[in-house]
């Protein structure tokens, strides 16, 4: 008994040290959240975007999320290159489309009434570009908060949530419905892939893409399930963390130790001088 109980110290320590290492602060990841926001707020340049998008992305490859790391990517990468390529489609194309989705379309209209169907190919090949330039833009606008959500919430536990919290001194009013919100997701997750198992052994909507073939199945078997429990998992979470006694009044201990180091720190800095020149326009 004596030896089982100082054996088992060793191996939460080193546990947690190995852990730690790999990962930043809670307080850290929600500064990188706050940069990825600004960025989306101040809509910088390109080259100034793709900086810190780099710099947000390294710390799910250092945390050993290499799967979802090499997917947001990718699909970054894609976006980026679509964008490029309708900048040079829009500037390359007419000519007289004025850099604008409507005025190409004006004056497609207009080169179809005075040319015939010779700038039809050109004035639409055009209005493809514009397209898919706001596409491109718009979904490439919410990468960077993607990014570091992702990071943010799968590298960190309830308990260093909680502990970052009360650390930085925010009311108990606002750290439960966080908690609540953070275990939220992955309980409907988990429901998500029981009720397509359930489907799968009855042979509803079977296959990869059968949600995409059966929609009317998808919204009666999956949807509404899923809505209906919704309300019962958020009020059971709510009533668990009430029962931790996260809601009495007064000083809250911790078993989680979580600390500020100098990496953090200057990670957190590193990622602010691209973000700051890139507000100022230096970038």
């Amino acid at each position: 008994m004596t030896s089982s109980s100082s054996a088992f110290p060793d191996r939460s320590g080193v546990h947690t040290a190995s852990n730690s290492a790999r990962r930043l602060d809670p307080r850290a990841k929600l500064y990188l959240l706050l940069i990825a926001n600004l960025l989306l707020f101040f809509h910088v340049d390109t080259r100034g975007e793709a900086i810190v998008v780099a710099l947000l992305l390294l710390p799910l490859f250092v945390a050993g999320r290499w799967r979802a790391g090499l997917r947001l990517t990718i699909v970054y990468v894609l976006l980026l290159a679509l964008g490029l390529w309708s900048d040079t489609v829009t500037m390359t194309g007419s000519g007289s489309g004025g850099g604008s989705l409507i005025s190409a379309i004006s004056s497609g209209g207009a080169d179809a009434a005075t040319a015939g169907s010779a700038a039809a190919p050109t004035t639409a090949f055009v209005t493809a570009g514009h397209v898919a330039g706001l596409l491109s833009v718009g979904i490439r606008m919410m990468m960077p908060c993607l990014i570091s959500g992702a990071y943010a919430f799968t590298t960190t536990t309830i308990s260093e949530f909680v502990c970052a919290m009360r650390r930085m001194r925010v009311p108990e009013a606002v750290v439960i419905p966080c908690m609540v919100v953070i275990r939220f997701f992955p309980t409907i997750v988990h429901d998500y892939r029981q009720i397509r198992n359930a489907m799968a052994m009855r042979g509803i909507a079977a296959g990869r893409f059968a949600l995409v073939r059966h929609p009317v199945q998808s919204l009666e078997f999956i949807l509404v399930p899923l809505l209906m429990n919704a309300t019962i998992v958020s009020r059971d979470l709510s009533v668990a963390a009430l029962t931790k006694g996260l809601g009495i009044a007064g000083e809250h201990t911790c078993m989680t130790t979580i600390r500020m180091r100098w990496f953090d720190w200057g990670y957190m800095a590193v990622c602010t001088v691209p973000l700051a020149l890139a507000i100022g326009g230096v970038l």
